[in-house]
């Protein structure tokens, strides 16, 4: 309660004001002004982030409105999101859908399945308009497309009520009318209930990252930068196939390596399950970056393939050859543009090559070695609900290239 001793006798009255998130009330009796404390209760939110990427995880909480009262825990997957849910640490959700163990369609299933108290927000890089209609449907309150932006993110919270940005008076901008003059006062505060803000912090981005070191390594959390890169630029793509052949893609996690390309067409030997495959090469360059992009399309899929894009099949007039170009048109371009800009740079591509036609895809890879050497290998194999589609996109950066990329990098999760 606070008490103000004034020089002079004033009409009795009674008045609101807000401080410090409680209500108080103002009442004047003769010489006295009391102000009774009515609380008003303002309890932090817990909120949940669940990202397997630490780099979109940062993201996030970075992008949270600035004031919000908030406990922030963090899941790596799904098991780890729904555990942290029943231990009472998500009352707010914050989900990605392409996770390892279990995805975001999986969480949202078992939310509904448990009935688990929590708000749940999509924030994904996969932008397929059937994306958006299964979480929707799952009981995901909205959905946000990465990379977060932190103005489209205070504007859904506010828009379901999670957050409000109502401004209260702080102590210094409580007014007494201005007929009550200025006088020594005696005040006694009541804070029980003064409300405490949380501020976020979020841990310093390792110096690792940024390094000048001339000697080149992909460090777990430089990885971990260009999977989530990889995984924006391959939801871009993903939604323009989608919509090219009016299906719903698969999309998986990325799959980001700095090998030799010995090991990587030894990678591959072992996801090519003895089919016969074709491909196309296209090179790209930007300032300080090349390298080169290369579509495989396996040979079982182009049947499938010319039917869901309306072609007349024929092997023996070039149709497969045609196919595969529009494919690498779509998915290779779709990519670049994703990755360009989120770095903010710009590619230039060069005319697309055929690599080769029904071969094995290490066989595609041995003829090129000469050309990649040692590579930023990002591999994405995009496949087709309820088809035997199986396309491999492979983003191959030279080694020079890494410098490049890793300020680029360092500038983006500052």
């Amino acid at each position: 309660m606070l008490i103000f001793y004034l020089p002079k006798v004033i009409q009795n009255t009674l008045e609101f004001c807000t401080l410090n998130g409680n209500e108080y009330i103002i009442g004047r009796c003769y010489c006295l002004v009391i102000v009774y404390v009515r609380p008003k209760i303002n309890m932090t939110t817990k909120l949940l982030i669940c990202d397997d990427s630490n780099m979109a995880r940062k993201q996030v909480a970075r992008s949270l409105p600035d004031g919000w009262d908030v406990d922030i825990s963090f899941a790596a997957d799904g098991v780890e999101g729904i555990e942290a849910i029943k231990a009472g640490k998500g009352d707010v959700l914050l989900l990605d859908l392409n996770m390892p163990k279990m995805d975001g369609y999986q969480v949202l299933e078992a939310i509904l399945a448990q009935d688990l108290p929590t708000l749940t927000i999509v924030i994904s890089g996969d932008i397929q308009p059937e994306a958006h209609q299964r979480v929707t449907s799952l009981g995901a309150l909205g959905f946000i497309q990465k990379p977060i932006n932190k103005d489209i993110l205070t504007k859904v919270l506010s828009s379901y009520g999670i957050f409000s940005n109502e401004k209260t008076n702080t102590f210094d901008e409580l007014e007494l009318p201005k007929s009550v003059p200025e006088a020594p006062v005696a005040v006694v505060v009541n804070t029980a209930d003064k409300a405490i803000v949380t501020k976020v912090n979020t841990p310093p981005v390792d110096s690792e990252a940024t390094s000048s070191d001339p000697d080149i390594t992909l460090s777990t959390d430089v990885r971990d930068c260009y999977q989530e890169i990889a995984n924006v630029a391959m939801g871009r793509a993903g939604d323009l196939l989608a919509r090219l052949l009016n299906v719903f893609v698969e999309l998986p996690i990325p799959n980001v390596n700095f090998i030799e390309v010995s090991e990587l067409r030894m990678a591959l030997k072992d996801i090519e399950n003895h089919e016969s495959t074709s491909g196309i090469c296209q090179g790209f360059i930007s300032a300080g970056i090349s390298g080169e992009a290369l579509l495989i399309l396996n040979d079982s899929s182009f049947k499938d393939v010319a039917s869901l894009m309306n072609y007349q099949y024929d092997a023996d007039m070039g149709t497969e050859l045609e196919l595969l170009m529009d494919l690498a048109n779509v998915l290779i371009g779709a990519c670049l543009k994703g990755i360009s800009e989120q770095l903010d740079i710009q590619f230039s591509q060069g005319h697309p090559e055929v690599l080769g036609q029904h071969r094995k895809i290490s066989d595609l890879i041995a003829n090129n070695a000469n050309k990649w050497k040692k590579t930023l290998a990002i591999e994405i194999s995009y496949s087709i609900e309820n088809y035997p589609i199986k396309c491999d996109l492979l983003l191959l950066f030279t080694e020079k290239s890494m410098q490049t990329l890793n300020n680029k990098l360092a500038y983006l999760i500052e």
